[in-house]
């Protein structure tokens, strides 16, 4: 895999795709988390908040992945693009002056995603080769 300085991590408590962005390709992964169920709907008279446990290597596998990255920018829908940011921001490995973003965002196509992020990334359209 080619080091690329811009990444976008589209998130939300399952799954996180990265899209690393270049002048003229983008390379994507894929991360899922490990849960232990699907969904959980939270019930009248039961015990439990209704919330799906949280895989705790999930923000791990992503911190891994954008290592090398300068530049990251983090959307999805709900809280987890937040708590991604933070753990980043925390985090012990992140390279120094690391330039950090999230933002809303609902369930775009993964060309929505290339382009959110080559318009926040300034990159422009792909050449043609």
């Amino acid at each position: 895999m080619t080091v690329h300085n811009h990444a976008l991590v589209w998130i939300d408590h399952r799954l996180a795709k990265l899209f690393y962005l270049g002048l003229d390709a983008v390379e994507q992964v894929t991360i899922e988390a490990h849960l232990t169920t699907e969904h959980l709907h939270h019930k009248a008279n039961s015990i439990g908040s209704g919330h799906v446990e949280h895989d705790p290597s999930f923000f791990r596998r992503i911190e891994e992945v954008l290592r090398n990255c300068e530049a990251v920018l983090i959307v999805g829908p709900g809280t987890e693009k937040s708590l991604l940011l933070k753990y980043l921001k925390e985090s012990p490995h992140a390279p120094a002056g690391r330039d950090l973003h999230a933002s809303p965002s609902d369930h775009p196509s993964d060309r929505e995603i290339i382009a959110l992020g080559r318009h926040h990334f300034h990159l422009g359209e792909p050449t043609r080769l």
